[in-house]
């Protein structure tokens, strides 16, 4: 197996945990039921907010990938279509934080 796709594999899962994290904190804030794998999730979100804030709002395996590629399409460095990866941040930040909201409101409430 390439190096390339080592790195892709372990991307891909990386982002299939974080998106069901992800997912999970919106769930729990629509149904109003907060468990320890609420706080889990969200740690583990907001913790991937600073890694990829730290590095220049990209992931820091895509640098890694990189350097076996000269491509530079959005999915260079992960098994996700183009259209995903392109505008992956907008689609899940745009969940993370309507998830928060409800989290937050399920508290205040």
């Amino acid at each position: 197996m390439s190096p390339l796709t080592r790195i892709k594999l372990l991307h891909t899962f990386i982002w299939a945990i974080m998106a069901a994290a992800i997912f999970y904190i919106l769930y729990s804030g629509i149904i109003g039921n907060l468990t320890t794998l609420t706080w889990i999730s969200l740690a583990l979100a907001l913790g991937e907010c600073v890694v990829i804030a730290l590095n220049k709002w990209r992931c820091p395996l895509t640098p890694l990938a990189a350097k076996h590629t000269t491509s530079r399409e959005p999915n260079f460095d992960i098994f996700l279509p183009r259209w995903l990866a392109q505008y992956n941040k907008e689609i899940f930040g745009s969940i993370l934080f309507a998830g928060i909201l409800l989290v937050l409101w399920r508290i205040i409430a």
